[in-house]
């Protein structure tokens, strides 16, 4: 799986084809594309900031700003003229002092040790300033961040900031700065409307290879739904083909005009492939902002938690009772947990969503929200003449407990539905949005439940293919039943030193036996990453429910029902006494962490 570098971007890796969950077609692999370099100079008239002309050939020829030529007579003397400074992306120069170097201090969790925390790292990334005195910049920028520091542009102080809401699926964090003397002196950056196919873009922030601002140039070359490394989700995306460095995550991609276009936040790796950036439009980050203001906290993109199909073979058509002229795409399963679980049914034909018919590959002619100069100044728009995209994006512009009208065909008849809409509830979360992660300990048996992050911990950024199957089957294709339903494994077996040739040879006495405390868990040693079932025969349906089952029981024994048809079993009495001396070996603090108390 694709992580986040400690300098501040994602480094993003082909995923596995599968149709998502939530209702996102899955975006096509991505092939490298070669053209011809032609230079180009870049100028800033009030600056020497561009250490980046080297980067700055990719764009095309009708969007270059060449310097002019001049042929004198017959034979091959040329003139070059200096450029026109004056027309050469001034327009974007007052922008650039908007755009802030952003110092964080991370401290991960440890998912094999879940009681404490990794050794902090720092890393430095972009951002930029908008309205309201708020910053912008990257969620992984920020991620599980003890301190945040920014920095204006010619500026020698680093200011305080404190991060006001973090959108993991957008991977988009807004911050904000109480030092009024951070404000002075700056105007904040205006957004500017989707761009189209061949416009130009400029990117700057402050990747790695130096202090100062960088510039780097190029073109919009694709415009789709794409997946989002970080968020593990997929939205609209903007592709270009200026180079996006560690570092320059969070940093404002700006038109022509000198508008915000969209966020720099990952780039794609790869030895066929150079210099494809990715950029978060305008849509996605005015979504953000605007939920942020709605509700005071950032709520997410809804999701119509259906899987489907595509109905483009005209006998399947035909079989479904759809008639000549009719387009949709075929539910296969519904989420338990959604709210249109009680309304919509496998086999249903979904026709339209909020009047907007779908094709039977489930694309849509869509349409989009307008920047304009303020946030606020939206307006609904053609997203693109003459394109389609997929219908995911219809419902990633409403808003959690929005609703739509979805318009299916059922039996041949065709039924509205009004739908509220909500965020995805996955049974493998794709991330624990900054809390500590769960666990509890008992005779040295280590529970916890399974999430990405998790997954990713113990097998790697290749998790998708190296974690166990059952485990990979689960987060790609399983459904959770209910909104608390957790995947619970024993993470591992923690044992009980004892020392032979020392007074400390520990016993556990009782009246009525004598047992060994370090040999309460021997044979069980091999026993990893392994899902439980059951206890005692009823049903574990997450890590709490775990704990509480066995704090109460009075049961002689503790049987664990494992996956692969494996059970451990474990005297009450006996365990529950070894477990205060596990903890006490392995400096463990408490045998539940701080969720499971309440």
């Amino acid at each position: 799986m694709p992580g986040t570098t400690k300098n501040g971007t994602v480094a993003s890796h082909s995923l596995p084809a599968t149709t998502t969950n939530d209702s996102r077609s899955t975006s096509p692999a991505r092939r490298g594309r070669g053209r011809p370099k032609k230079m180009r100079k870049h100028a800033d008239n009030s600056s020497n900031d561009n250490h980046n002309s080297a980067n700055n050939t990719n764009s095309n020829v009708g969007h270059v700003a060449s310097p002019e030529r001049s042929r004198h007579g017959e034979g091959n003397d040329i003139t070059i003229l200096p450029p026109r400074w004056e027309s050469v992306a001034v327009k974007a120069v007052p922008s650039m002092d908007a755009v802030v170097k952003v110092f964080c201090v991370h401290t991960e969790p440890n998912f094999s040790l879940p009681w404490q925390r990794k050794r902090q790292y720092s890393s430095s990334s972009s951002g930029f300033i908008v309205g309201g005195r708020r910053v912008l910049t990257n969620a992984h920028s920020v991620e599980h961040h003890t301190q945040v520091k920014v920095k204006k542009r010619g500026s020698d102080t680093k200011y305080l900031a404190t991060v006001l809401s973090i959108g993991t699926e957008c991977d988009i964090a807004l911050l904000t700065v109480k030092d009024d003397e951070f404000w002075e002196g700056v105007s904040p950056v205006e957004f500017g409307d989707l761009p189209a196919l061949q416009d130009a873009v400029t990117v700057v922030g402050y990747p790695i290879g130096g202090d100062t601002i960088s510039v780097t140039s190029g073109v919009v070359s694709r415009m789709e739904i794409l997946s989002y490394v970080h968020g593990s989700t997929e939205l609209l995306g903007l592709q270009i083909d200026a180079a996006i460095n560690s570092g320059n995550s969070g940093g404002p991609a700006f038109n022509d005009k000198g508008k915000c276009v969209g966020i720099a936040f990952q780039s794609l790796k790869n030895d066929d492939v150079e210099n494809i950036g990715y950029v978060i439009p305008t849509p996605v980050i005015i979504h953000f902002i605007q939920d942020y203001e709605k509700n005071g906290a950032y709520t997410g993109f809804p999701i119509l938690g259906v899987e489907w199909q595509k109905m483009e073979n005209p006998d399947l058509r035909i079989s479904m009772g759809m008639r000549p002229g009719q387009k949709g795409v075929r539910i296969r399963r519904i989420e338990p947990t959604a709210p249109e679980s009680h309304v919509l049914k496998p086999s249903d034909i979904i026709l339209s969503f909020d009047g907007i018919d779908i094709a039977n590959d489930g694309t849509a002619k869509a349409l989009c929200l307008s920047g304009g100069d303020h946030i606020h100044a939206t307006a609904v728009v053609p997203f693109r003449h003459g394109e389609r995209i997929g219908f995911s994006y219809l419902v990633s512009q409403k808003y959690t407990g929005d609703s739509a009208v979805v318009k299916v065909l059922r039996n041949s008849e065709v039924h509205e539905f009004n739908i509220k809409l909500s965020t995805h509830k996955r049974l493998i979360p794709a991330h624990i949005n900054g809390r500590p992660p769960s666990y509890y300990i008992i005779a040295g048996f280590v529970f916890t439940a399974v999430t990405a992050p998790y997954l990713r911990s113990e097998y790697g950024k290749d998790y998708e293919f190296d974690a166990p199957v059952k485990l990979l089957d689960k987060l790609l294709h399983a459904m959770a039943q209910s909104v608390d339903e957790q995947i619970v494994v024993v993470s591992q077996v923690l044992s009980l030193f004892h020392f032979l040739n020392s007074a400390f040879l520990v016993f556990r006495i009782t009246a009525s036996f004598s047992v060994l405390v370090a040999d309460i868990n021997i044979g069980y040693e091999e026993i990893v990453n392994t899902q439980v079932l059951a206890l005692n025969g009823k049903p574990v349906r997450n890590l709490k429910s775990l704990a509480d089952m066995v704090e109460s029981s009075e049961d002689e024994f503790l049987k664990f029902d494992l996956e692969y048809q494996q059970i451990v079993v474990l005297k009450s009495k006996t365990a529950k006494e070894a477990t205060s001396d596990i903890l006490a070996t392995h400096c463990i603090p408490s045998a539940m962490s701080g969720d499971l108390k309440t």
